[in-house]
Parts: structure tokens; sequence; C-alpha cells
């Protein structure tokens, strides 16, 4: 192969390598692959196939996490990959987890033998956010905490104050010393009607606590008797399954509210206590978080997201958050906004980014907040459907998915679209 320089001199002679070595001056298109076992994906466009799987390369220090972040405009294919994915991930007995905000993961769970758990106000199912499947002592009652000064903060849409957030700690309080497992309306009644003993513990009366603690616990009444009541308001219904390959909560119901960051966070939680069960029986299970900005747009909601992700290790769980634009990212606060900060945190924390073609006006975004070259700049502006670009630590590739003939029907969300 012989090269020249367009930029040098014309007497400077042209170079003459061979293929294998020509790569060098194309960085991207010379990624020799991670050489880690996984599943398989589709096809590296530089050649031969191409498999991919978190542990294993986190296992063999290709990667510092096992967090992912996928980006996609609509019909270019993110969601055939998520679930062609996850299907073949349960193939090798992995378990996962799907938040599903638009009920697009029905196909699925059935294929393997499951349903999708549809959460409704007024439904016959029910989540309880604060059953920490498996936590105990002060990392439970830490994490509880958390979780209902996220869901309060984002009620009220501002920071609590210290006060508020006390009322929530002793009413939490007194419902766990009762020995029972709390529950949203149990921590509502405790912080309406507080105990002396409550009262006493941050030095107070209880009219005054009462008092301090009232307008975060009307807004946590929304959830026990307002428009979102009848999803999170009870003890986990009994007839909840966990133990599939595959569960799917089903948020379609007010997919598109202004309640659905909300909701996705009380149902993430209660998955993630059930996660972390699984890993301390020692089994690696996947987290779909899709249509993740309606979390990442609300600052209380995002920061416990991103406290969720960074226990991605701790617990053996691959996170998989799923956006459409890169300027998802951007765009959730204005620069120096604390949003904007976590929003990119998560990001920091997600060593794997998927990349399907992202509009033209996209690629400036793309190019600051993921750090790509201008070659990678270059090829994503071209991208087809269904090819991605996959950046795992240092690592680049160019991938064509491939989707079997038994799992298009899966995948298949054009039906509306086409002539009966």
């Amino acid at each position: 192969m012989r090269w020249r320089d367009p930029t040098a001199p014309a007497t400077v002679a042209a170079h003459e390598t061979t293929t294998r070595h020509a790569g060098a001056l194309y960085p991207l298109l010379h990624d020799v692959g991670h050489g880690t076992a996984g599943v398989w994906i589709g096809l590296d466009l530089l050649g031969g196939f191409f498999s991919y799987d978190p542990f294993e390369l986190y296992g063999s220090g290709v990667l510092s996490n096992p967090n992912a972040v996928v980006f996609g405009q609509i019909g270019r294919g993110k969601s055939a990959l998520i679930k062609t994915y996850l299907l073949r991930q349960m193939a090798f007995g992995r378990q996962a987890f799907v938040v599903d905000p638009k009920g697009e993961y029905a196909a699925l769970a059935a294929a393997v033998g499951q349903e999708a758990l549809a959460l409704r106000p007024g439904g016959p199912l029910r989540l309880n956010p604060l059953d920490l499947v498996g936590a105990d002592g002060e990392e439970a009652s830490a994490r509880r905490l958390q979780l209902l000064d996220s869901l309060a903060a984002s009620s009220m849409g501002r920071d609590l104050t210290p006060r508020e957030r006390a009322a929530i700690d002793v009413g939490l309080a007194s419902v766990l010393a009762e020995g029972v497992t709390p529950t949203i309306p149990a921590v509502l009644d405790a912080m309406l009607s507080p105990t002396l003993e409550a009262a006493r513990a941050v030095r107070s009366s209880v009219t005054v606590l009462a008092e301090e603690g009232r307008d975060v616990a009307l807004e946590l009444r929304r959830l026990v008797h307002g428009d979102l009541r009848g999803m999170f308001d009870a003890e986990t219904s009994p007839s909840l399954a966990v133990d599939g390959p595959l569960v799917v909560l089903d948020l379609s119901a007010l997919y598109g509210s202004p309640a659905l960051g909300v909701l996705m966070v009380c149902a993430t939680a209660w998955l993630q206590g059930v996660i972390q069960h699984r890993s301390r029986n020692g089994r690696q299970v996947l987290l779909v978080v899709d249509e993740a900005w309606a979390i990442l747009r609300d600052v209380a909601v995002a920061r416990w997201l991103q406290a969720t992700w960074k226990l991605s290790r701790a617990w053996g769980v691959a996170n998989v958050a799923v956006l459409h634009r890169v300027s998802d990212l951007d765009g959730v606060g204005s620069v120096g906004s604390e949003q904007r900060s976590l929003a990119l945190g998560l990001l920091a924390d997600s060593e794997t980014r998927i990349i399907y073609a992202q509009p033209p006006g996209e690629l400036e975004a793309a190019a600051e907040i993921l750090s790509l070259s201008p070659a990678e700049i270059e090829v994503l502006g071209r991208l087809g459907r269904g090819v991605a670009l996959w950046k795992m630590g240092t690592h680049a590739s160019l991938v064509r998915h491939v989707v079997g003939a038994s799992e298009r029907s899966l995948i298949d969300t054009d039906a509306a679209m086409r002539a009966p």
C-alpha cells in the first residue's frame, strides 16, 4: 500500500507500508477488538464478529465499570439492540430487569415465559419502594431515607430544608421502631401525627414537628391518595413474581405525565432492592432504564440515580441507560447547573457508550460530551440503520447489529406504519 500525506510537499516521497500497519493512520479503523468473550452482537465492520459482555470486560481490566449508555434516534435500532442483547444474555443464565416507560418490552417478556408487570393508578399490582429485599440495618435505613428525600424534593420542585429532612428521618424511624417493613402510607401517617419520642429525638414538640413536616407529608400523600395512588401505596403484591429470567415494569399508563420521573424512581428503587439480593447470591444481573431523560431532568432524582450507578460494581449489576440524543444529557440543565453535572457524572460512570447515527446538529455536542475524535465524528454522521459506534474504555468499534429470524417478532415497532 502506498500513501502520501496530502499536506506534505510534493517532493516528499510516498510512504509504502502493509495494510496491517496502515491502520495506525486511522486509529478508529484499526481497533484490534477487546479480545474478551461475550454474547454475540453482530459484525465488526472492519472484519469479524463482535461480542460484548460488561462483566467479562470488567474482569479482564478493559472496563473500570460495567455500566453503559445507549444513544439513538427513533428508528435507528437502539431498541432492537437492547431487546436482543437481553435475550442473548438470558441464554447464558443472566437475569434482566427493565423499567419500561413506553410499554415496548411485553413481547420480549412473553418470549421467555414472563408477563410484563403493568403499573397503573388503581391497578391490581402494588410495589413498595421501601421494601429493600435482603437489606437491613443502617444501609437499608440510609437508602430508604435517600429515596424519600428524592421523592419529596422532586414533587416539591426544590431542595428540602433541614427541618423537612429531619421530619422524614424521624417519621421513618418511628415506623421502623415498630418492627415492620415501612411503606409510604405508614411514613406519611408518622409525619402527620408524630409521636412524642419522635419529637424528643429532634428536641422539638409534637405540634412543631408536625408543622415542619406537613408540606412534605402532603406531597408524599399524592402517592397514597392523589393522582398517583394505587401503585406504591401498600405492601408489594404477593402475586408479583421476580424469580424469572426477565422482570419488566410497564409504566406506559403514565407515559408523558410530569410524574413519570417519580414513578421511574419508585420502580427502580424497588428493583434495585431485588437486584442487590440477587447479587448477594452470586448472580450477575442487568438493569435497563429506558427513556432515562425522564429521570435526569429532575435534580433530586438524578442525584439518586447517580448514587445507584456508583454501586454497580459492589452489587454485580450492569446498568444501561437509554436516551435518544446526545443533547439529552446537555439539555437537562444549563452549563454549570447541578442537573448537568449529575448527567455528565452518570456518563462518566458508564464506560461503555453505544452511539447510533446522530443528526448534524448533534455532532458538535457529541464531540464535546463524549470526547470523540474528528474521525469518529465524521463516521457518526454517516452511520446507517442498525450500525453503531461502540466505545468501550480505550477501544472503539463500528458494529452492525444482526437480528436473528426468531428475534424479529420481538423488535417490530413499525406495525402501525404498515398498510393493513
